[in-house]
């Protein structure tokens, strides 16, 4: 679309340039000094052409250098034109052809983003052509369309950056909103699978303990204290489990240990590689740990993803000698944070 429209106004620009040459040069009166009038339409068409094709790294924005000769030439061209013919024929429907032709010069500085310029060159074109026929006389020959140019390519590029800052932003919202909109299905699947788990695990025990109307053995009520630390810790710290570390925590459970896990978003930014050596990490600390109590934790912290601490005994916070166990899981991995150091 942008190339459709950019081949369209630069094919107008283009054709209106020869337009205003080819009308320089269809004299009814022959210039006092001819070459003088065909210098000033060379000088024209090679910087309209260069202004109109000149690609520059900026993107559609015109070189600060190129400007600056816009708006030279527009205070040259009608001194050069008017200087080749007579002052009584400085009137005359081709003498003038520079007011019609500078007023394009100005209104592709500002297509090309060099607003400035553009009205410089509107600007040196006023005061060229005041001095050389005469204020009023160069508004009745065509300065005013040329101000009406300018002034329209002023709004019109004004419209068109609002309507693509608009466009853009509408594509932001519909970006943010088709991520929600899959972010939520994913939480629905979630949502489902821990359903389906929790159906799974406490199913069975409730199934007996409403067979047996409550009167549980000793092997039910540990298995239903198991289901229970299973369902809750689906619930707390969804993200930290895999099967290695539902496992580790089922042991530590079955050897009478208290397991208590806090998912507080710590794992939510790293990426899925990352999160599963951390999940193998903590399987691996939570086999090793004998403590009586294990709390593991992931915090939004910059550096610990996931902290596991272990303490024996009553589990009395206020007790330091009961800690037993101190591991901090980081955010980054040890071969990433190596290779960091080693760019630097």
């Amino acid at each position: 679309m942008n190339r459709s429209v950019r081949s369209v106004a630069t094919s107008l620009a283009i054709g209106f340039a020869v337009y205003f040459a080819a009308r320089a040069v269809w004299w009814t009166v022959q210039p006092a000094v001819p070459l003088l009038m065909v210098a000033a339409i060379l000088l024209y068409l090679i910087v309209v052409v260069t202004t109109v094709l000149l690609e520059s790294p900026a993107g559609p924005q015109l070189p600060r250098w190129l400007a600056a000769v816009a708006v030279i030439v527009a205070a040259v061209i009608p001194i050069m034109a008017s200087a080749s013919l007579q002052p009584a024929h400085r009137t005359a429907p081709f003498a003038t052809w520079y007011i019609g032709a500078l007023g394009l010069l100005a209104v592709v500085c500002i297509v090309r983003r060099r607003a400035i310029a553009g009205w410089l060159v509107l600007a040196a074109l006023a005061v060229s052509s005041a001095v050389c026929i005469g204020p009023l006389v160069s508004l009745e020959l065509g300065l005013v369309g040329s101000m009406m140019w300018t002034v329209v390519a002023q709004l019109l590029v004004l419209f068109w950056d609002r309507a693509v800052h608009d466009t853009e932003h509408l594509a932001d919202i519909q970006q943010a909103v088709s991520a929600w909109h899959a972010t939520q299905l994913v939480r629905q699947r979630e949502r489902r699978v821990r359903v389906k788990y929790a159906l799974g695990v406490a199913g069975p025990v409730l199934t007996r303990t409403v067979a047996a109307r409550g009167r549980l053995t000793d092997e039910d009520r540990l298995e239903a204290r198991l289901a229970e630390g299973r369902l809750r810790d689906e619930l707390r710290g969804a993200s930290l489990l895999n099967d290695a570390v539902r496992e580790a925590i089922q042991q530590a459970r079955l050897r009478g240990a208290t397991v208590t896990v806090f998912d507080e978003g710590g794992l939510d930014e790293l990426d899925e590689g990352r999160r599963a050596e951390i999940r193998d990490e903590l399987a691996e600390v939570l086999k090793r740990a004998e403590a009586g109590r294990v709390i593991i934790r992931a915090a939004r912290d910059p550096k610990s993803a996931v902290t596991v601490v272990g303490r024996s005994g009553s589990g009395d916070s206020s007790d330091e000698d009961s800690v037993g166990l101190w591991h901090e899981i980081p955010r980054e991995s040890p071969a990433d944070v190596a290779h960091a150091s080693s760019e630097d």
